[in-house]
């Protein structure tokens, strides 16, 4: 052990001694006096604090009265020493911590009945907790109009605290730097470079921002609205799609345990809404494999574009288009699950319901705002329709849920509807990151070898570290591989890739944080708001723990999805099939264009 390790060792067992409301414990050294005080079971009031980001120390609202010192001090950023008293509950401090939330209301648009995150609004519950019924000042805060310029997120200038939760997890996490502070002193703002739509700036849309966001200031598009009127509409047949991480991470929002596995609920749920099909969005993620690993095959063994890049992923698609144009040929021409599924609901199953397509809306419900984007685009369509009419969120169903009354975990457990309905456990673990390399890997293999392997995880595509890489040889080829998670690490392959030195044959990337599973700094910006890393890492599990307990794992072996190829699509990645599942993207220049 070096000489610097053992220091290190030392220090992390250095416990340090003091008293937090006359209350003594022991915590290591470094510990800050907002984690000390977490031990003891006292929450510290704090807006511009997130456990999963760099601490900023802006709003001090966690401030503390320390014995010795003259001024409060922050909570968050002060680290404990030996001997420390802290008291966080004086007068001072409780007369501080109501003057900062009473400037805060003075500079803030108090709609909150029409609010998005009404009841769910940090900056709302901690004026409830210190019994702020209204400001004692006089308000200041300029009516500035929202700004809705994309399908996908909503800016609120006028609900902002300026807290800098967003610009930590656009730069800090996705490196991307779309949001930033303008002005000086009490006319400072967070805006975008020149105060741009998002859409046309580096943003790629994934929501990270509105998920650490601790008011309405940014927010998804809401396109409940839509819904209910297209369930009303005797007229028209309202099908609904369901990735796979909505199913483990919606029962949060209904009190239930983290990772919770909810499919049977929700899919009572929303049948219980109106629609008139409940399907699943991992029967498209099966598609998505069966495309995907042709074409990589194809690619492998013909000398086609190598390393090939997922293209699942609507937030990664947007940031190659922006900012690595010229490395296009390398992204997999297949679409995304939900849009496969999209285009197989508007053709295949029309024909199959007896139903006119005209009818027929779809809807989608995803962990992520970029599908917003991505069910937009003119690619995922055809003669003037969309393939996919609407996409909620997370966050959206929830709301519906809770509009309807429904009590959710009460509700019966029911199964998808087929024939879309039926999925293997390699669709599952799409919503986690390394899970679209695992169930790739789990075709490539077979179809490689020509024989049905009994492998069936593949451990070195999992975990949560930035970029993961591993080889293997499969059928006479040797196979080197690379997962990365959040655009920052992809920047590192990407730099290979354009500089032609990169030793990879495939690549996945999910632009968020562990993938699609949620959860502030971490995957899908359309997940339940206030969920921390170890919420996430349950939700990972309870996606393995989906695939485990499913009859078929590997996505060639879907029985439904096999029907489907003989009836209508034909062979993978030709005719029919390549017409439907696949499209192209496009460079979007410096001027970016929406």
């Amino acid at each position: 052990m070096s000489t610097e390790t053992a220091k290190m060792t030392n220090q992390e067992q250095e416990m340090v001694h003091l008293t937090i409301n006359n209350i003594p414990l022991a915590v290591p050294k470094g510990t800050k006096i907002m984690q000390a005080a977490q031990e003891l079971g006292i929450d510290i009031p704090h807006l511009c604090y997130h456990e999963d980001q760099r601490i900023k120390a802006r709003c001090r609202l966690c401030s503390v009265e320390v014995v010795g010192k003259r001024r409060l001090l922050a909570a968050c950023s002060t680290e404990v020493w030996e001997g420390m008293e802290v008291h966080t509950d004086t007068q001072i401090v409780r007369d501080t911590q109501v003057a900062i939330l009473q400037l805060m209301l003075a500079n803030h648009h108090k709609d909150c009945l029409s609010c998005p995150r009404n009841q769910n609004c940090d900056l709302q519950r901690l004026c409830s907790r210190f019994n702020i019924q209204h400001s004692s000042l006089p308000s200041v805060c300029k009516e500035e109009p929202r700004i809705v310029t994309n399908p996908a997120i909503v800016r609120d200038p006028s609900k902002c605290i300026r807290c800098g939760r967003c610009i930590r997890a656009c730069k800090d996490v996705q490196g991307i730097a779309a949001l930033t502070y303008a002005g000086r002193s009490s006319d400072i703002i967070v805006t975008t470079a020149y105060n741009k739509p998002m859409e046309t700036t580096d943003c790629i849309l994934c929501g990270q921002c509105s998920l650490v966001c601790p008011t309405g200031a940014l927010v998804e598009k809401d396109d409940t609205e839509k819904v209910l009127d297209a369930l009303q509409d005797p007229k028209k047949h309202v099908i609904v799609q369901v990735a796979p991480s909505v199913r483990v991470s919606l029962g949060d929002a209904f009190g239930m345990e983290p990772g919770a596995i909810v499919t049977g609920q929700m899919v009572t749920a929303l049948h219980l809404l109106g629609f008139d099909k409940v399907f699943d969005t991992n029967f498209g993620a099966d598609l998505t494999i069966m495309e995907e690993g042709t074409e990589f095959l194809d690619r492998l063994q013909h000398g086609g574009v190598l390393p090939m890049m997922t293209s699942c992923c609507p937030g990664w698609v947007s940031y190659v288009e922006k900012h690595y144009s010229d490395c296009l040929p390398h992204l997999s021409s297949t679409k995304s699950p939900m849009s496969i599924f999209g285009a197989v609901a508007k053709t295949y199953y029309p024909k199959a319901a007896g139903i006119d397509p005209k009818d027929i809306v779809t809807v989608s419900v995803m962990p992520c705002t970029a599908k917003k984007f991505e069910a937009a685009r003119p690619e995922m369509g055809r003669e003037g329709r969309q393939d996919v009419d609407i996409v909620l969120t997370t966050r959206e169903l929830i709301k519906l849920i809770k509009y309807v009354g429904l009590s959710f975990g009460q509700l019966p457990e029911t199964d998808f509807d087929s024939p879309l309905g039926t999925a293997s456990g390699a669709g599952a673990i799409f919503g986690t990151t390394g899970g679209v390399m695992e169930a790739a890997l789990r075709t490539v293999c077979d179809k490689l070898t020509g024989k049905t392997l009994e492998r069936l995880d593949f451990q070195e595509a999992r975990g949560f570290q930035g970029i993961k890489e591993c080889t293997l040889e499969i059928g006479g080829h040797t196979l080197h591989i690379a997962i990365a998670h959040t655009l920052k690490n992809a920047e590192i392959l990407m730099e290979q890739v354009r500089k032609g030195i990169s030793p990879y044959d495939f690549i996945e990337v999910m632009a968020c944080p562990g993938g699609c599973i949620g959860g502030p700094l971490q995957s899908g910006g359309g997940q339940p708001v206030g969920t921390t890393n170890a919420v996430k890492k349950k939700r990972m599990q309870a996606l393995y723990e989906i695939d485990r307990n499913l009859p078929v794992r590997k996505s060639h072996e879907n029985p439904v999805l096999q029907v489907l190829y003989r009836d209508f699509l034909g062979e993978p990645g030709q005719g029919k099939a390549h017409e439907l599942l696949h499209t192209s993207y496009n460079a979007v220049p410096k001027e970016y264009r929406f």
